[in-house]
Formats: C-alpha cells, structure tokens, sequence
C-alpha cells in the first residue's frame, strides 16, 4: 500500500478526454460500513434516521469524469452486487428513491490484495471481479521505481510549493542523492509527507537532507550498507538462476519467484541484460533498498464501452 495508486488513477483521468469533468477519489476501506451505500449511491431527504437533507453520492458526483475506487476487496459483498449493477446497467438510485438516474463515468478500481485469492475464499464476488478485470496494471514499490523518485518528487514540489507560497524553489543535489539511495518503506506516501514536511519547515529555497529529514543517509551515502549487500545478493542470485536455466527468463522468475517483469526490471537496474544471452556485460554499482519482493497491486479499468 502507498504504491501511488491513486496518482496513478489521476494521471490516467488528466490524460483522457473525461479530464475536463471531475476525478472523485472513495477509500472503500475507510467509510463505516453502515454509510458506505448512502456515500456512494447518495439519499433522498428522510431516506433513513438523520438523513434530513438530499445528498448527491460519490458516483453521482463523478458524472462525466472518473470515479477511484481505492481498496476495493474492502467493499461489503452486497455493495459489490450494487456496484456490479451500476457497472452492467450504468444507472443508479439513490436511497429512497426509484427514480434511475443515467450515469456516464469512468471507474478505475484499486487494491492492495490478490483478488483472484479472495474470489477463492468467497470474499470478492467472481462476476465482479471480471467486470473489473479488464485493464490490469500493477504499481510495484517504490524502491524498485527508482527512476520515478525524482520525477514524483519534482511534481510534489511543485503542489506543495505552490499551496505555501512558492518559496521553496527546488531539491540540492544532496537531497536528490538522499532520496534515489533510501528504501521507502512507506512508499509514495512518505514520499508526499517528507516532501510537505520540508516544504513547510524549509528556510532556504532549496531542500537539503535536514529538511526532509534524512541526514543520516545522506552523511552515510559513501559507506557499504545492508541494503548495498542486499543488492550484490540479488545480483548473485539473478546470474546463477539464469545459468541454470540457460537463460530463459520465465523458467529463471519461477526459480526466484518473481514475476516475469520483475526480474527483467532486475535485469534492467543492474545492468544485466547481457546475460540473457549468456554475455558478460558491466554491471552497475548496487543501488541499495530493492529487494526481490513484488506487492501485488491491482489497478483496473472495467469496461464502459463509451469510457475514453
């Protein structure tokens, strides 16, 4: 979790021609249980106890845009049914109401789970799963991004910057040096924290280590750490897997168990793509904190026909 699942859904929403409508975000996994079908389909005023007023829902509200559906294996099995209704018929009703309202969005669903795993386990419902299952991407953490930590970043400050009146202006080259060394444990939402930390505590126009609160990796940059034997482990592993498997990359996975992608985002880091053909190539320097360890993120698109 934390991958940057929704940056992702709203990269995807500013790229398409639904860009101009509105991008409304529903953590599935935080709402009361007892509030989520009002949040989502909305009510009629008097619709139940407190509900003294007409609310527009989640999905309502999304009407010609995208619709997020964060934590979606979080969603109660009757939601499900209801949401696989809206996703066939592309209608809703709100509580209290039988008048179907027509619906024209874009639903992108995520999760930090195995759905196939909880249709298995008679959590998820299989119709619904294949409703969504129509695009499939997977966000892999951010420590085997680590071309994106500067990209993201960058982008960050900008946001951040901007909402604090645009004093801070960039990153010094030793926080950069910081951030492409360190792990992210947390992901891309300690990305975004340390960098709105920064941002607000800054004095000076460029961020350093201090202010993002990683001075000791940035003092201990020059020094071998776990993460860098970590690294020469994977490098290992990845040459003798590919031997004995005579450099077939999908038998090599399997051995490792990796993906297929995975291991050629590997191979691809350090510098090793030369041995898919058994040649010796220069092999990069281990970047430290990435590990072999795929989190399976699901971030999928069901099928509107008219979605663009």
């Amino acid at each position: 979790s934390g991958t940057g699942k929704e940056l992702a859904a709203h990269a995807i929403h500013n790229m398409s021609a639904r860009s101009r409508h509105a991008f409304v975000a529903v953590n599935c996994g935080a709402l009361p249980p007892h509030l989520i079908q009002s949040e989502l389909f909305g009510h009629e005023k008097g619709a139940f106890t407190g509900a003294y007023q007409r609310k527009i829902g989640r999905m309502e509200a999304a009407q010609g845009g995208t619709l997020f559906l964060d934590e979606i294996a979080d969603l109660p099995l009757d939601l499900q049914a209801n949401l696989l209704r809206v996703l066939q018929d592309k209608v809703i009703e709100r509580l209290g109401s039988s008048q179907p309202i027509q619906l024209d969005i874009r639903v992108i669903a995520a999760t930090h789970v195995n759905l196939r795993d909880a249709v298995a386990k008679g959590l998820f419902r299989e119709d619904l799963y294949y409703r969504l299952n129509v695009i499939n991407l997977q966000a892999p953490p951010l420590r085997e991004r680590q071309g994106d930590v500067e990209l993201l970043a960058q982008a960050l400050l900008g946001q951040f910057a901007a909402d604090n009146g645009g004093k801070v202006k960039g990153f010094s080259r030793q926080a950069l040096r910081a951030m492409n060394q360190y792990a992210w444990p947390g992901n891309v939402r300690e990305l975004i924290n340390r960098i709105r930390q920064g941002v607000i505590m800054a004095e000076h126009p460029y961020l350093t280590p201090e202010d993002l609160g990683m001075e000791r990796r940035a003092s201990d940059a020059g020094r071998p750490t776990l993460d860098d034997a970590r690294a020469r482990a994977e490098i290992d592993a990845i040459r003798a897997a590919l031997r004995r498997c005579q450099h077939n990359v999908s038998e090599a996975a399997k051995e490792l168990g990796v993906s297929r992608a995975t291991l050629y985002r590997l191979l691809e880091r350090y510098a090793l793509s030369g041995h898919l053909k058994g040649k010796a190539t220069p092999e990069r320097s281990p970047s430290p904190a990435k590990p072999a360890v795929v989190e399976q993120t699901h971030l999928t698109q069901p099928g509107f026909p008219d979605a663009h």
